[in-house]
Formats: C-alpha cells, structure tokens, sequence
C-alpha cells in the first residue's frame, strides 16, 4: 500500500503537541503515530515530508523537519473548517530514485481521493515526482515555480535540485504543458536559459516584476496545478538563511501572500516548499508560509472548473486580426481569457478554453494590445 513509504511522526513532535493548547493547530489537525494512522475520508490537505536532500548535494542527515512543524503547530489557525492531517515523512531510501517512486505513489493516491497535499522538502529536485504523480491521472500539467532561477540543466546528467526542469520538458510522456516562474534574478540565469523560456512559450517574471506588483501572480497560480517554492528566492535577512546567502529576493510579506495565492487558487492540486537549510530560524518562515497557503485554501471561490457561464459576464474586444473573448466572473470579479480552439492543427487543446488574466489585460485588449500570457498560450496549443 502506498502509506507503507510513510514512517509516523517522531516521539519529540507528538510530546510538543500534546503540550499544546487546544487553540493551538497542532491541537486541531489528525497525526500519523505508530498507533494510529489517520482515517483520510474527511481529510483535504495532508501534510507530508520528505527526507532527502541528494538532489541538492547535502548530507541526509541534516534533514530535519521537526523545527518546521513545532513552529507550525503552535500557530494559532484561522477560521478553518478543513480537515488536516500529518501523514508524517518519507525517509531517503537506499537510492533517490527510491525516494522519488515513494513520493510519486503517495501523491498520486492523494490527489485520486482529493486531498492536496503539502510537501516539505528536501531538495527541489522533488518537484518532479511530484509531476510524475500527475501521469495515473491522464491529463496535462501546468508548474508554477517561485524561483530565482530556472532549473535548467544538461538533459543526459543525474536529476538534481538545479536540472529538474529538463527532465520535464524532455522525458516521456511529456504532459508539462506550460511552466511559470516568479521571482528569477537574471544575474543566476544564462541568456541562453532566458530565451529557451521564450522560445518554449513559457512564463517568466522578474523578482523586480512580481515585487512592485504582487497581484500579477494570482492568475499564474489560479492556471497552476503544481507550486514549488525553492526558499532560497527569500533573502537571506528575512528567511535567516545565512548558510546559502542571498542577499536579495523576496521579503517575508512578499512570499506569504504568494503562497495566500497559490491556496486561493481552485486548481493547485500540489505545494511544495524546497531547499532550506533546516535551521530554526527558516523554519518560522516557512511555517508561516504554509499556514498562509492553508488559509487561502479556505477562501477558494470554486470556479474551476467552469459550471453555467451565466455566472459570468462576457466582454468580446474586436482587433484588427482577431476577436478576443473575456470573462469576468459575478462572483469574485475576476478574469479570463479566451483560448480558441484550433481544428485544423495538432492541437494540445479539445476545445476552447479559458486563460486567466487581469482587468489590466482587458484594458490592453481595448488598447488594441495582445495579452503576451494569451499570445503564449495560443502558440503552445499548435506546435
């Protein structure tokens, strides 16, 4: 069975807990003991970590997560009705692709039976796994990666922290259909590497971009199915990772409204959190930005997928060349795209289906400006 890869908590995680007040979220959410492991039929975020670090060439035994989940537990939780579990870690096995099948089947089991899982790395090379979970489901996958850099690497070298993207792109069954990044720092990315992400149609935004207007990111998130955060895109004064300094990146505001976002989204199936040093001082950080992921999960809107189109208003902005459809949703007010269907073309897409955008996009359209995430969109479907 697919939780045999999943070892219970540790003994010093549950005396925590149960000194805990009954306020507290690790007061409120179901573990995985050597007793007990948690009935998931209510379930609907499952916390899971994962010890292996390889990917990123550190010593296994530093991966330590019990900071992570002290600091999380003693948090107080919003005004929240889903149920939570800790299915506790997987441990390294004796090979990293041990570690990856391990991942791989638990995801998959979870994301059968609706349950959004929150994974704490490790190394970042993890998010592929957790893309491959996606093949028992049949359907195309969109990552959204909060990064400062691209993760490019050579196609015929070992899967690592720093090459995981290659492997998506270039492996079968290739279902990666579009990938985002938020936050690159061009001076960590080769000129090569930026204009493979133009040349593929991919989405980029610079840490500069995404700093001065945070809400671009939402309609990256509500389009994800994936997010992986690699930590080492916050600066090292407000993550308290001095070991990997990073002297700019985004700030700790900066990156739990990120995470807000990717839980607000309908369609974010997977979140992740990779490549931090295991301190005490990361692991605040990174507690919060799980609680603030948990928290947004509780205001999705649950628009997606698309019921009665009535609950929407349709705007249709004529061009010189083409005729752009929008959507603005009576719920939430928020935006979409339309993206035809092309018949006569190997197409990726079945039908016509919606891109989410910005009110600034609609504004563009009216200004006879080409949304550049629809133009995108529109080459991936026919090449």
């Amino acid at each position: 069975m697919e939780f045999d890869f999943l070892s219970p908590l540790d003994e010093d995680i549950l005396e925590f807990i149960n000194g805990l007040s009954s306020q507290n979220l690790g007061s409120k959410i179901v573990l995985h003991t050597r007793e007990d492991f948690p009935d998931l039929s209510k379930i609907r975020l499952a916390i899971v970590g994962v010890k292996e670090n390889r990917g990123a060439h550190i010593e296994i035994e530093n991966t330590k997560l019990s900071h992570i989940r002290k600091e999380l537990y003693g948090l107080f939780p919003g005004n929240w009705e889903a149920s939570i579990a800790d299915l506790g870690n997987i441990l390294a096995g004796n090979d990293v692709e041990d570690t990856y099948f391990a991942l791989r089947k638990v995801t998959a089991y979870l994301l059968k039976n609706k349950i959004i899982p929150i994974i704490i790395g490790g190394s970042q090379d993890l998010t592929y796994p957790l893309y491959r979970a996606f093949d028992e489901l049949e359907q195309m996958v969109n990552v959204a990666s909060i990064d400062s850099k691209f993760d490019f690497g050579a196609a015929d070298k070992p899967l690592s922290a720093n090459s995981y993207l290659t492997k998506m792109i270039v492996e079968e069954p290739n279902n990666l259909f579009n990938y985002s990044n938020l936050g690159y720092q061009t001076y960590f990315n080769s000129q090569e590497e930026i204009d493979l992400v133009e040349k593929l149609f991919f989405d980029a935004y610079r840490l500069g971009e995404v700093s001065n207007n945070i809400s671009i990111a939402e309609p990256v998130f509500r389009d994800a199915d994936i997010v992986s955060v690699d930590l080492t895109c916050v600066k090292s004064s407000d993550s308290g990772n001095f070991i990997t300094f990073t002297p700019n990146g985004f700030n700790g505001k900066e990156i739990c409204s990120l995470s807000r976002y990717a839980g607000i989204s309908d369609k974010v199936s997977i979140f992740g959190i990779f490549n931090h040093n295991n301190s005490k001082q990361e692991a605040v950080l990174i507690a919060q930005i799980i609680w603030y992921f948990i928290e947004g999960y509780h205001y999705r809107s649950n628009e997606y997928p698309f019921g009665s189109r009535d609950s929407y208003l349709k705007y249709i902005v004529p061009l010189e060349d083409e005729e752009l459809v929008f959507f603005k949703s009576h719920k939430t007010e928020r935006w979409w795209i339309e993206i035809p269907f092309i018949s006569n073309v190997n197409n990726k897409l079945k039908r016509n289906t919606l891109l989410p955008c910005t009110y600034e996009d609609y504004l563009g359209a009216c200004a006879n400006e080409i949304p550049e995430r629809w133009w995108k969109a529109q080459r991936k479907n026919i090449v």
